[in-house]
């Protein structure tokens, strides 16, 4: 038997309203960011243009779909985001949506961004829910298809996975680098010493170690601020600052603004009612209304249907992996943003100054014969820079040297690397052995003993500089 406290959060009755305008807001921004790539030139600097692509693991099946195919890729997204926007064919275009976004994300991980994968996951969470059933133009076309009441699941999951992002980007900050040596913002802030006003005050070190305690204590603390009523304004006002600060800072795309319409769902239903009525007013071409709810008939909902312990099913397990994912990192040894094991799809955001250099030494086992590799005549500049300092991207770019070897000769050929990488205003120091084949190492989960171990005593050269 559910306790009642538990089953009210699952199957109680409520409004739709919340879930009608996240869903809106999430078709906007997206439509938005589509439309913004396309206009920037991404969509062929980064994936028509390169001709080798870093793929993840598992995924090497996921390529470009040539110069015509990714435009029509993006074209079909864009169409899909306006179909959720909108609710209509709903179904079909968030499935369509989750698809294409996340296959061109899987297609090189040079571009892997958190927001990225946080995209991917909300569309994933839109497909099991009934979204369109009202404020759409579904309801229009099918009046049938329309409700006032949603189980309290369906709007739930989405404060669940808010608060799982927030929670562990600040479990994320809770280590030396970020709290003690207030790295990498001492690096990041004085380069904004030029903007009016705050410029002069981000010179400061103390102003380093206050965003970086206060960027800690929002990330831990903001989701509980946000359930809690008493203080769910000033919490949402905290989020606006927080993430336009960041952006006014640091220039990170659409990330800022996709949190702020998202967290907009901790709100209650009179208040996103009062904001489709904003929207319905607006314009008269969108035919969305929200008329007053018949009384409910029963205050939960009943969830015995097959397809029902089917989604809630597949919920669990979304879940349980978003528990694990962040976490996984403890199983390997050595300093995480070194390594780099267990890295990503765990919402470490903005946690790490990383850059290198690698160059890439290859050998005739039968001949002799040695040579370097030039970089830049397989890598697009920002490739290049990627790979140089993460050890799964170097050995991967290793294995496709060899296979552009074998194409063009017979044998064999040893390949190894030299790479030196700094970390959070440290001095470089090498990053993989020098001494080891990277063509006899396979790619996986397993820890990569190639690796050589950090030097976690090495002073901070940058605060010496300072």
């Amino acid at each position: 038997m559910i306790p009642e406290a538990i089953k009210k959060h699952i199957t109680g009755r409520i409004s739709i309203a919340p879930l009608a305008v996240f869903r809106f807001l999430f078709g906007f921004i997206m439509l938005v960011s589509i439309i913004r790539f396309a206009a920037n030139g991404w969509i062929y600097e980064l994936y028509v243009k390169p001709d080798y692509f870093f793929t993840f693991y598992g995924f090497d099946w996921v390529t470009p779909l040539g110069e015509t195919g990714m435009y029509l890729l993006f074209l079909g997204m864009g169409l899909a985001a306006l179909s959720i926007m909108l609710g209509y064919f709903y179904r079909f275009g968030i499935v369509i949506f989750f698809l294409a976004f996340t296959y061109v994300e899987l297609i090189d991980k040079t571009n892997y961004l958190n927001h990225y994968y946080f995209v991917s996951i909300i569309s994933f969470l839109l497909m099991f829910v009934p979204a369109n059933r009202s404020f759409s133009l579904d309801v229009l076309r099918k009046p049938s298809l329309r409700r006032e009441y949603v189980p309290a699941w369906t709007i739930n999951i989405f404060k669940l996975q808010l608060g799982l992002v927030y929670f562990f980007a600040g479990v994320a900050k809770l280590n030396p680098d970020w709290l003690l040596n207030a790295m990498p913002l001492q690096i990041w802030l004085p380069a904004n010493a030029d903007l009016p006003i705050v410029g002069p005050l981000l010179e400061y070190t103390a102003s380093a170690y206050i965003f970086s305690w206060a960027g800690a204590f929002y990330d831990l603390t903001i989701a509980f601020f946000l359930l809690w009523k008493r203080t769910r304004t000033l919490a949402y006002l905290a989020v606006i600052v927080f993430h336009m600060f960041t952006w006014f800072l640091f220039q990170i795309g659409m990330f800022p603004f996709i949190m702020i319409l998202c967290t907009l769902i901790f709100f209650p239903a009179d208040f996103h009612k009062k904001i489709i009525q904003i929207i319905t007013g607006f314009t008269n071409y969108l035919p969305f209304s929200l008329s007053k709810p018949k009384p409910a008939e029963n205050k939960y909902f009943q969830l015995s249907r097959r397809g029902n312990s089917i989604i809630g099913g597949i919920l669990i397990i979304h879940f349980v992996l978003q528990l694990l994912l962040p976490l996984r990192f403890m199983l390997y040894p050595g300093n995480l943003f070194w390594t780099e094991q267990g890295f990503r799809f765990s919402w470490r955001v903005m946690l790490m100054e990383k850059a290198g250099h690698a160059t890439f030494h290859m050998r005739n086992p039968e001949t002799g014969n040695e040579w370097q590799v030039r970089n830049w005549d397989y890598l697009t500049p920002n490739q290049e820079k990627e790979m140089s300092s993460r050890p799964d991207m170097i050995l991967q770019f290793a294995h496709h040297l060899e296979q552009e070897y074998q194409k063009n000769f017979s044998g064999d050929v040893e390949i190894t690397v030299t790479s030196n990488v700094t970390l959070n205003g440290r001095r470089s120091q090498p990053l993989i052995d020098p001494n080891v084949d990277l063509t006899e190492q396979e790619r996986g989960f397993a820890h990569k003993e190639w690796i050589l171990p950090f030097n976690e005593d090495q002073k901070n050269w940058f605060k010496n500089l300072q």
